[in-house]
């Protein structure tokens, strides 16, 4: 398998042999900046239970939430591929921006003019100190791949997303595709 080096807009996914870790376990990460001051990224397969109308009642479309990773959990995050009606917004790659004027948003899905298939929230993020992800890379905690999906990552499918892409890999990690999620289940 080819070694890619880790920059911002690329895949992360977790290697099989995470398995235990929580926060981790076949994830599929989105890395927002990668950089001398460290790794930021944002787990794009983990929907939580509740919706942006449960964390703001203003927004009464469901939009889903997902757990973007460990740290901060407690602040709302978000990707989207509409820079030209969110001012502020952060370019990550391939059409794909971080953040930008919150308001603007909440006003925006108020008004229908985005969409679910635009825009992605997160509660915490996924990060990592300098040369922390090249260490775990070391220990093949992940397996880095381009974004083949580009803007429409924000489409892609959660459930099945993780799974697929280890089936693609083939070998010994199409057998663990098919492992149950907690091994102590089988």
């Amino acid at each position: 398998m080819t070694e890619i080096k880790p920059k911002k807009g690329n895949l992360l996914f977790a290697e099989p042999t995470i398995i235990g870790d929580i926060s981790f376990n076949r994830s599929v990460i989105l890395l927002t900046n990668n950089s001398k001051d460290g790794s930021i990224g944002f787990i794009l397969n983990k929907p939580l239970t509740f919706t942006i109308s449960d964390l703001i009642p203003e927004i009464e479309t469901p939009f889903k939430v997902y757990n973007g990773g460990p740290v901060e959990q407690d602040n709302l995050y978000f990707i989207h591929k509409s820079p030209e009606l969110i001012p502020e917004s952060i370019e990550i790659s391939n059409g794909i921006f971080w953040g930008g004027h919150f308001d603007t948003v909440i006003k925006l899905i108020k008004e229908a003019k985005i969409k679910p298939n635009d825009i992605k929230f997160f509660l915490g993020y996924s990060g990592w100190d300098y040369n922390q992800l090249e260490e775990e890379l070391k220990t093949n905690a992940w397996i880095v791949s381009e974004n083949i999906y580009k803007q429409d990552i924000i489409e892609k499918e959660d459930e099945l997303f993780w799974k697929n892409k280890m089936i693609e890999l083939g070998g010994d990690y199409s057998i663990w595709s098919n492992a149950p999620e907690n091994p102590s289940y089988n």
